[in-house]
């Protein structure tokens, strides 16, 4: 089993900057895919971005291109997801997810295996 905990949610202006954090434990795993997911009431799970277990590989859905970095530190067990220039339409709940055993850059919610338990960004306009 493995769990992750998501941090660094909160209330912003438009045009300001959040970072998100998300960090693995539990039973140790090789590589992995993390990703970053959001989701609005009444709607789909989609993808932000996600990033291969060496962290050289990243995707990033076009709303967020330019505005929006994945990264893994180190110890590969954590994910980040740095947000600048948020938009209203940024606001979520926004979920961290990982695809163990795999290094891929997965892109749909059925394609993850753990999920945390997501935190609140609300960009006000």
């Amino acid at each position: 089993q493995v769990q992750l905990v998501e941090s660094g949610g909160g209330l912003v202006q438009a045009g300001g900057s959040l970072r998100l954090s998300c960090v693995a434990s539990g039973r140790t795993f090789g590589s992995s895919t993390m990703g970053w997911f959001r989701q609005v009431p009444g709607k789909d799970r989609d993808l932000v971005a996600t990033i291969d277990w060496g962290g050289s590989s990243t995707y990033y859905a076009d709303s967020v291109k330019g505005r929006f970095t994945i990264s893994r530190g180190n110890a590969k067990n954590t994910v980040f997801l740095q947000m600048n220039s948020l938009k209203a339409e940024d606001t979520a709940v926004y979920y961290c997810a990982v695809k163990l055993y795999y290094t891929a850059l997965f892109r749909t919610p059925e394609d993850y295996d753990y999920w945390g338990q997501g935190t609140q960004v609300t960009v006000s306009s």
